[in-house]
């Protein structure tokens, strides 16, 4: 199986801090969280390369993996103009080849083992076109909020809704079928908003696995600071 990292956003709320560190490279105790990431997916025997996509300060990105261990198994893709979540995985259709692939936003920490997505995706069989990760947020005003039925099926899903129905939420971290390809290609346009313009039409065909250990998007000065203060050292 191949990855898709999720890398180019702007990080506007984490400034100034980045306007000369990419998201990506947002450090928690001195590792980038792109570092975290590629540990995580690369010493994982499931995943064979991880391709990451580029926009704002690719420069920085490029040397990064360039003196990573792991450089020999990632592939940069460079966007001159964002497609949005979606719009980038139709754009590297190729790169995945006709099985299931692996996404992930980098600017996302957390102690979740790829392997556990990937293997009740594989469990789940041809019915799932989509395992996603959940966790419970202290602030589901600001995730994309979901509703389970009894079999763990995505059955309700709100995005940062002023009243959500509870406080499981989707992670960003995903294992796609095929099928999400065709559903995204069906749209014909370059940009895609993968929360908004393709998931609520996979329902009810989405796994949702439960992650009870550290997720965090570290998009705030204020998230950046938990996970600095919570996330354990690497060993």
């Amino acid at each position: 199986m191949r990855a898709l990292l999720l890398a180019a956003g702007l990080g506007t709320r984490l400034r100034p801090l980045t306007e000369r560190v990419p998201k990506c490279l947002v450090p928690i105790h001195g590792r980038p969280l792109l570092g975290y990431w590629l540990d995580a997916l690369l010493g994982d025997r499931r995943i064979e390369r991880v391709l990451i996509n580029t926009h704002y300060l690719a420069d920085a990105v490029e040397a990064f993996i360039a003196t990573s261990p792991w450089r020999a198994r990632v592939d940069l893709v460079h966007e001159p103009v964002l497609l949005g979540t979606g719009g980038t995985i139709l754009a590297n259709r190729r790169y995945f080849g006709d099985g299931d692939f692996f996404v992930a936003h980098a600017d996302n920490l957390t102690d979740a083992a790829p392997g556990r997505l990937i293997d009740a995706h594989r469990a789940a069989g041809g019915a799932c076109w989509m395992t996603l990760l959940a966790f419970r947020t202290a602030t589901p005003q600001t995730c994309g909020i979901l509703q389970l039925d009894a079999q763990q099926h995505v059955v309700g899903f709100h995005e940062k809704v002023a009243d959500p129905p509870g406080n499981l939420a989707n992670g960003a971290v995903y294992v796609f079928a095929p099928e999400v390809l065709t559903r995204i290609a069906a749209l014909a346009r370059a940009t895609v908003d993968l929360s908004t313009e393709i998931i609520p039409s996979l329902m009810p065909h989405i796994l949702a696995v439960e992650h009870g250990g550290f997720f965090l998007d570290i998009g705030t000065p204020e998230a950046l600071a938990a996970a600095q203060a919570c996330f354990p050292r690497p060993g």
